[in-house]
């Protein structure tokens, strides 16, 4: 199978974990795209979605699928996202498609956290995939200077083409920082959120998935946290 194949797959196996008449909390990338044309199909069953990017609430709502503020909501029943790496602990590196704060939120406030992967996803210990962090652009230089003394690579990304600072949809800047391999990813995940300037860090481990769903060869395999 190839990978979209997969990635079709667990958007499949997720609607097993969506809630009739609830609310749905929807996130960012290509395996949640995957979720969302899924979700059309059955859009008449729920009362609507939380979404975490505004690429996301663009797609649910171009197939006819409610958008709510957070605001507006009082409780999330599934929040369904994909993930850039996934143990499985269940710690998580996500946000490389620079959604990680508003996902972190949405996660937080959902009953439940279903993460959706390819099995090329899951690995022993994080960090082979460039950790996402966003930061209040005054602070740019100051987080980098703190994230390389714990022993990374820090990078700003930029704009496809670009040497300009690729922006956030709320207002941030996003440094990845290569070279890491996280042996505590809780303990890491509470050292960055203490930087001042850092709005987010991509790691998911202080609160990670509840559930996750894996594309694999032969089947999706099923992991519960």
């Amino acid at each position: 199978m190839t990978q979209d194949e997969l990635k079709q797959a667990v958007a499949r196996a997720a609607i097993d974990y969506v809630v009739d008449g609830e609310i749905i909390g929807v996130g960012t990338g290509s395996t949640a795209n995957f979720f969302i044309d899924e979700l059309a199909k059955i859009k008449d069953r729920i009362k609507g979605t939380v979404a975490s990017s505004e690429a996301t609430a663009a797609r649910l709502r171009g197939h006819g699928i409610p958008v709510f503020d957070l605001n507006e909501v009082e409780s999330i029943a599934v929040y369904i996202d994909g993930a850039d790496e996934i143990m499985e602990q269940g710690a998580m590196i996500k946000g490389g498609g620079a959604a990680l704060t508003r996902e972190k939120i949405v996660a937080s406030v959902s009953k439940q956290f279903v993460c959706i992967a390819d099995g090329s996803k899951l690995v022993n210990t994080l960090g082979k995939f460039p950790l996402p962090v966003e930061v209040i652009p005054m602070a740019r230089a100051a987080v980098m200077r703190r994230l390389a003394a714990l022993g990374g690579q820090p990078r700003l990304r930029t704009k496809a083409g670009s040497i300009d600072p690729f922006i956030t949809d709320n207002g941030g800047e996003i440094i990845d920082v290569a070279g890491l391999s996280i042996a505590d990813p809780k303990a890491l995940e509470t050292e960055i959120n203490g930087i001042v300037g850092v709005i987010a860090v991509g790691l998911f481990a202080l609160s990670g998935a509840n559930v996750c769903l894996l594309g694999m060869a032969d089947g999706v395999k099923t992991l519960s946290f």
